[in-house]
């Protein structure tokens, strides 16, 4: 049995479409990072994307936990075109309904497309079940990669997905065993 601890990084504060900027996280409450800290396996090993955000929550969090290198495949969607734009500010807003209306091939202008970050996440996953089989995994990442995970523990299309909430420092715990993906916990904030 393997479990995956997802955290979401602290909040940026970003008002747009966040995927590959490197933002900081905001780790001034120190409560809730340490609550986070403390509800977390102590023999966990620890992981992260790559980008900043992740990467300084992670070590916020960590404690003695062992930290592994962080991972690319772990980051967050890539907008291209779109990154750092509001919503209302997309001049194609058919594209954009489509791109949120029906997430699956529908790729992002110069980016992803949601089934391209789920690949790229499973890749993720699927290397460090490898390399730690049996271990609890704390993997500090991004919104849409902690509901592409959860997308697939519960087995539903992306856009049924899209309706959970992950907010920053929250906890999402998923349970492989017997070939199969359980849901422990979605959004939750120690």
């Amino acid at each position: 049995m393997s479990r995956f601890f997802w955290v979401r990084h602290g909040p940026t504060h970003a008002r747009a479409m966040l995927g590959w900027t490197d933002l900081p996280a905001d780790l001034t409450d120190t409560g809730r990072v340490s609550r986070l800290a403390a509800h977390l396996p102590g023999d966990a090993v620890v992981v992260s994307s790559d980008l900043i955000r992740a990467v300084a929550t992670a070590d916020a969090i960590a404690a003695d936990r062992p930290r592994l290198p962080h991972d690319r495949d772990l980051r967050e969607i890539n907008f291209g075109e779109w990154e750092m734009q509001r919503v209302d500010t997309i001049a194609d807003q058919a594209a954009l309904r489509a791109f949120w209306d029906n997430p699956g091939s529908v790729r992002t202008p110069g980016g992803e497309s949601w089934d391209d970050l789920r690949m790229r996440t499973d890749r993720a996953v699927a290397r460090l079940m490898a390399a730690h089989p049996g271990r609890d995994i704390v993997a500090v990442a991004h919104m849409g990669t902690i509901m592409g995970q959860l997308q697939r523990a519960l087995g539903v299309p992306a856009y049924e997905a899209f309706g959970h909430r992950i907010d920053p420092l929250s906890v999402t715990e998923l349970k492989f065993r017997g070939g199969g993906w359980q849901v422990e916990a979605i959004n939750h904030c120690p």
